[in-house]
């Protein structure tokens, strides 16, 4: 009766709650892991990674956000039986549905976008400590390397290059012979599909 449809409610709003909080999480995650903060701090013109990394994380967190105070309303709506309240967490539902679908839609059609800008801020760091333009560029590569576990292009002839040389982390076994720009796709390729995992979810939950 009464009880088991509040007790249901009140389930749903929880489920709310922890799919807001998982997307707050992930967007936190995001937009101070090491892994994306090194690419994005990097300073040159066309870095347009940091422009979706901290779009991204404002989106993100709206998002999460939302589905968090739509799921408080909703809990203090049924415990209250509030029409007001309840018709204020639809709308929030609401909303949170209308952030959702464009960032589905964003990700599917701009599906290696991120991809693309990483690798292209790791080709102009690399390209510009080839150059011998500044150590500071050098310590980037050398911090990209450490922290993405690889070590600079594959060589067709399987050659070390310069680059490679001054800038690749000693004493790491399999860590010479990673190939960067494998290894920054292969690492977003399973970040995004918990991403899109994540919005899947979250899309469907709203409905």
């Amino acid at each position: 009766g009464m009880r088991s449809t509040k007790c249901q409610l009140l389930a749903t709003s929880l489920c709310a709650m922890l799919l807001g909080l998982s997307i707050a999480a992930l967007s936190t995650v995001t937009h101070f892991g090491l892994h994306f903060t090194l690419i994005s701090n990097v300073t040159f013109e066309s870095n347009s990674y940091r422009v979706i990394h901290n779009t991204a994380f404002r989106v993100g967190m709206c998002l999460g956000m939302t589905l968090i105070l739509a799921a408080l309303l909703s809990s203090v709506a049924t415990v209250r039986e509030s029409e007001r309240l309840t018709a204020m967490g639809f709308f929030c539902f609401a909303l949170a549905f209308c952030g959702l679908i464009p960032a589905a839609f964003w990700r599917y059609t701009h599906r290696t976008e991120v991809e693309d800008s990483m690798m292209d801020v790791y080709d102009f760091v690399y390209e510009e400590v080839r150059k011998n333009t500044s150590s500071a560029r050098r310590q980037e590569l050398t911090a990209i390397h450490e922290t993405f576990l690889c070590c600079g292009k594959r060589s067709p002839f399987g050659e070390t290059g310069d680059v490679e040389r001054r800038t690749c982390p000693p004493g790491r076994p399999g860590a010479a012979e990673e190939d960067c720009l494998r290894e920054i796709q292969d690492f977003l390729k399973k970040h995004m599909g918990f991403v899109s995992a994540l919005l899947a979810i979250a899309i469907c939950f709203v409905v």
